[in-house]
C-alpha cells in the first residue's frame, strides 16, 4: 500500500502543485495562441479621447521623468490611448485587448516577474515584438511599440521565432 505524499514547502501535495502548474501553462498557452488572432482583427475606438484623458494623467509626467508604468492592464492601456477589454483574468496573468484606428494590441500583466519571464520564454517561438516593463508586456507592431515606449517606458524585445519566416 503506497504511503501518502508529504506536503511540499508550500503545504501543498505534489499533485496539487502539478495541477496548478498545468493550469498556469494552459493560461499562458491560451494567451499566446490567441495573440495572432487579435493582431489580425480590425476595429476603431475612442483613441483620441483616450489620449486626451491620458495626457492629463500624472502618470504621463512620471513616465517623462523616467519612471516605468505600473503593472496594471488598465493603467498601461490608458497610457497607450485605449480602454482595454479584459479577456484573460487568471492567477498568473491578466490580459486586455486594445483596438485603435492605427493598431490592435495586447496588454498583459503578471503578479510576479517569474510569470512574465515564463510567458516571454514561451513567446520566443513566435516572430513578434514586445514592449516589456516590470511585470507587464505589450504585444503590438514595432512602430506602435516605439510610440508606446515614450509613454510607458520599458524595453522593446524582438523574437525572431522558430520555423519558416514570412515577409514582415
Amino acid at each position: 500500500m503506497p504511503l501518502p505524499q508529504p506536503p511540499s514547502r508550500t503545504g501543498r501535495t505534489p499533485a496539487v502543485t502539478v495541477t496548478r502548474r498545468l493550469a498556469r501553462g494552459a493560461a499562458v498557452g491560451a494567451g499566446l495562441a490567441l495573440m495572432p488572432l487579435t493582431a489580425a482583427c480590425g476595429g476603431g475606438a475612442d483613441e483620441a479621447s483616450g489620449e486626451r484623458k491620458a495626457s492629463k494623467s500624472p502618470a504621463i509626467s512620471a513616465v517623462r521623468a523616467g519612471v516605468v508604468a505600473p503593472a496594471k492592464v488598465e493603467v498601461i492601456a490608458g497610457l497607450t490611448g485605449c480602454k482595454a477589454k479584459i479577456r484573460i483574468e487568471a492567477d498568473e496573468l491578466r490580459q486586455g485587448v486594445c483596438h485603435t484606428e492605427d493598431v490592435d494590441y495586447l496588454v498583459t500583466t503578471f503578479p510576479e516577474e517569474r510569470f512574465k519571464e515564463a510567458w516571454l520564454e514561451s513567446a520566443s517561438v513566435y516572430r513578434a515584438d514586445f514592449l516589456v516593463g516590470p511585470r507587464w508586456i505589450v504585444s503590438a507592431k514595432i512602430d506602435a511599440l516605439r510610440k508606446f515606449r515614450e509613454r510607458t517606458g520599458g524595453e522593446i524585445v524582438s523574437h525572431s521565432g522558430m520555423g519558416p519566416t514570412g515577409g514582415r
